[in-house]
C-alpha cells in the first residue's frame, strides 16, 4: 500500500478507535483525530499494553491534542487516563498533563503515578451527542496519556495484566482475530535498511512482498526520525543498497531528512511491495515448525490484518516473529569458553568467564542550535538525578545505556527515559555557563536507537571466532570490512563516568565473511531472519550489526526467498540442493535490468 492512500484510510479508521455504550466512553489516544504536537510512541506495546501519544515538546508546551466522540446519553460522566509519571521523585512530575472537554479543563492534573495506572480527571455534566476532548499538555517534557475513559458509573478500569487486555477488547468491540487476511509471497516485518532490502530483493525477483513496518517512515535507525548514518561496504548488493542508505552526515542532522526521501519513494516505486506504514506486528503462530500467520494492528486506528506467506522476513531487530514462532535466540554475552572468542588485549570484555546479559545498549540521538538572542531552559531536577553534573551541548553515538539489570526488550521504556533524563539533564547544566545561553535543543529523538537484543538462531552461528580464523564458507553472501567494535558503558572501567556513555572496542580486519546459514532459523522452516537479529554471538555481533552490511543481509535473504518460491522449498534446502544456482543468483543479480 502506498502512502498516501494508507493516510487516507487511517484517517478513515481513527473514527472507530474508541467505542460507546448507553453510559461510557473508552477512547485509545492514539485514535485521536488531530494530534496537535503529540506523538505516536508504539515502541512498548509488548510491555504497557498499547501504543500511546506523547508531549514530546523539548521543554516547550505542545500543541492540544484532540478528537470527537458521540455520547449515547447525557448525564453526570466520571474520567480517567490511563498515564504515569516518568521521573518520579521529591520535584513536580515533568510529563503534567490535563484533559479538556468542550473547552474546559477537568479538575485534576494527570501524569503523577509512578507506574502505568489510571488517574482520575475529574467529572462533568455532558449532554447526549457530539463532545470534543483534547490533551493539555503543561510541561512539554514527555506527558504520556494511553486511553481516556468516561462513564456515568464511577469505577476505576483495570490497572493491567489480561484483565484490562479483556476489559479493553470488550468495550472496543474487537473481534479475537483479525477480521481481515492478506495472501503475499513474501511477509517481510521491520522497514529497516534489512527490511527495505529484503523487500526490494524479493520484489525485484517477481515477489508479491509486504512489508510491515511500525512507523511512517522507512529506514529504522536510519530514519530522519532516529537519524543514524549507514555504516559498513556495499558488498555484491551496491545497486539496491544505495536506493536506501544514507550520506556519511554527523549523526542526529537533519541531512537525514533528504537520504529519507530518497528512500521512501525507491521502496514505494515498486508495484508488488505493498508498504504497511505504522502497523505493528503482535503475533506469529506457528505450526509444525512453520509460521502459518503474522497479525498486525494499525499504530492508531486498531485496525488489524493477518498476513499469510509460505515465508517470512524477521527484520524486527528485536527478533519479534522469531519470538513469537518459538525460534531458538539467544539474549546477551557467552560464556568465553563456548565460542572461544577471546583476544589476549581486551580478555574478558570482549567475553566473560561466565556467561551474562550484558549487551551493547541504546542510544538517543539530540541536536542544539545557537540562536541570535539568550534561550531559557526551565530548571528540571527530576532530570539532573541522572546527568548529575555533566555538561553538554550535543549528542553523538556514544550517549548510550545498558545495564545488566535491565533488559533491552522488557525495560525498554526506562532506558529510554532514562536517556531523556541524561540529555535534558546535561544540556541544562551547559546552559548555566554563560557561554552557552544561546543554546537551544534544535532536536532530540524519542525513538531507541537499539544496537542488540535477541539474536535468532540459524544453522551456522557466527562469531568473533569466524573473524579471527578468516573462514570463508562456500554460502559467504555477506561481505565487511569495518573495524569489528563492542561497546561498553564507560562506568563500567572508570566510576567517575556517567552510566549513559559508552566506550568501543575495536578490532581491524581486512574483511569478514557471513554465511546464507546465518539468515534462517535452524527451527522455524519457513523463516529468514535480516539486521542485528541474525544468528550470531554477541562478539560476533560486534561488526555486522552497522546497516550497509544488514542490508547486505536483507537483499541476500530477499533473493533466497524467490528461489524458495521457485523451487518450492524451504530456506535451508536452497543450501543443501540448490547452493551453487543461489550463490550465481547473489553474483550476478547487478547485471540484470529491472523495471517498475
Amino acid at each position: 500500500m502506498k502512502k498516501p492512500q494508507l493516510l487516507i484510510i487511517a484517517f478513515i479508521c481513527c473514527c472507530f478507535a474508541w467505542a460507546t455504550a448507553q453510559d461510557e466512553a473508552l477512547i485509545e489516544a492514539e485514535s485521536f483525530l488531530d494530534k496537535g504536537g503529540w506523538m505516536t510512541d508504539p515502541q512498548f506495546i509488548e510491555q504497557m499494553g498499547s501504543t500511546y501519544l506523547m508531549a514530546h515538546g523539548m521543554g516547550k508546551v505542545v500543541k492540544n491534542a484532540s478528537t470527537k466522540i458521540e455520547l449515547d446519553q447525557p448525564g453526570e460522566y466520571y474520567v480517567w487516563a490511563r498515564t504515569r509519571d516518568w521521573a518520579p521523585g521529591p520535584w513536580e512530575a515533568p510529563g503534567r498533563f490535563k484533559i479538556q472537554i468542550n473547552g474546559q479543563a477537568l479538575k485534576n492534573t494527570l501524569g503523577l503515578n509512578p507506574d502505568w495506572n489510571w488517574e482520575y480527571a475529574g467529572k462533568m455534566k455532558l449532554s447526549k451527542g457530539t463532545v470534543k476532548l483534547e490533551l493539555a499538555d503543561l510541561t512539554g517534557f514527555n506527558g504520556r496519556c494511553d486511553a481516556i475513559y468516561l462513564s456515568t458509573k464511577n469505577q476505576k478500569p483495570p490497572q493491567d495484566g489480561p484483565e484490562l487486555k479483556e476489559w479493553r477488547r470488550t468495550r472496543l468491540k474487537e473481534p479475537i482475530a483479525p477480521e481481515v487476511t492478506k495472501n503475499y509471497d513474501l511477509v517481510v516485518t521491520g522497514g529497516g535498511i534489512a527490511g527495505c532490502a529484503a523487500s526490494i530483493a524479493a520484489a525485484e525477483q517477481g515477489l508479491k512482498v509486504a512489508l510491515i513496518h511500525d512507523r511512517p517512515l522507512l529506514g529504522g535507525n536510519a530514519s530522519s526520525e532516529i537519524r543514524v548514518h549507514t555504516l559498513g561496504i556495499y558488498g555484491k548488493f551496491e545497486r539496491i543498497l544505495k536506493m536506501i542508505d544514507t550520506e556519511h552526515y554527523p549523526n542526529g542532522s537533519p541531512d537525514a531528512i533528504k537520504d529519507q526521501e530518497k528512500r521512501d519513494r525507491n521502496v514505494q516505486k515498486y508495484s508488488n511491495i505493498d508498504i504497511h506504514y505504522n502497523w505493528r506486528a503482535y503475533d506469529a503462530l506457528s505450526q509444525d515448525s512453520t509460521i502459518v500467520h503474522v497479525d498486525a494492528r494499525h499504530t492508531s486506528s486498531g485496525e488489524r490484518i493477518r498476513f499469510k506467506a509460505p515465508l517470512f522476513v524477521d527484520a524486527t531487530g528485536d527478533g519479534w516473529i522469531g519470538y513469537w514462532a518459538g525460534a531458538e535466540y539467544s539474549y546477551g554475552r557467552e560464556s568465553v569458553y563456548k565460542y572461544g572468542e577471546a583476544w589476549d588485549k581486551w580478555g574478558e570484555l570482549w567475553s566473560p568467564e561466565e556467561a551474562d546479559n550484558a549487551v551493547m545498549g541504546s542510544s538517543i540521538l539530540w541536536r542544539t542550535e545557537v540562536a541570535e538572542t539568550p534561550q531559557d531552559f526551565p530548571d528540571i531536577p527530576w532530570a539532573k538525578e541522572v546527568a548529575e553534573e555533566h555538561e553538554a551541548t550535543a549528542g553523538e553515538w556514544y550517549w548510550e545505556f545498558s545495564r545488566n539489570d535491565l533488559h533491552q526488550i522488557h525495560d525498554g521504556e526506562e532506558i529510554r527515559d532514562h536517556m531523556l533524563k541524561a540529555i535534558y539533564g546535561s544540556f541544562a547544566n551547559a546552559k548555566q555557563d554563560p557561554k552557552n545561553e544561546n543554546y537551544r535543543l534544535q532536536w532530540v529523538s524519542y525513538l531507541l536507537g537499539k544496537r542488540e537484543s535477541r539474536r535468532l538462531m540459524g544453522d551456522h552461528i557466527f562469531t568473533f571466532r569466524d573473524v579471527l580464523d578468516d573462514a570463508k564458507p562456500a554460502d559467504s553472501v555477506v561481505v565487511e570490512k569495518r573495524d569489528i567494535d563492542l561497546h561498553f558503558q564507560q562506568n563500567l572501567v572508570d566510576e567517575t563516568k556517567p552510566d549513559f556513555l559508552s566506550k568501543a572496542l575495536f578490532y581491524k580486519t581486512e574483511r569478514y565473511y557471513i554465511p546464507y546459514r546465518s539468515l534462517y532459523s535452524r527451527n522455524i522452516n519457513n523463516l529468514f531472519m535480516a539486521g542485528r537479529c541474525f544468528s550470531c554471538s554477541h562478539a560476533g555481533l560486534g561488526g555486522p550489526r552497522v546497516m550497509r552490511t544488514t542490508g547486505q543481509m536483507g537483499a541476500a535473504v530477499g533473493m533466497a526467498a524467490a528461489l524458495c518460491k521457485q523451487k518450492g522449498v524451504n530456506p535451508r534446502v536452497i543450501y543443501q540442493k540448490y547452493l551453487a544456482e543461489y550463490m550465481d543468483l547473489v553474483e550476478n543479480q547487478h547485471l540484470l535490468n529491472f523495471k517498475n
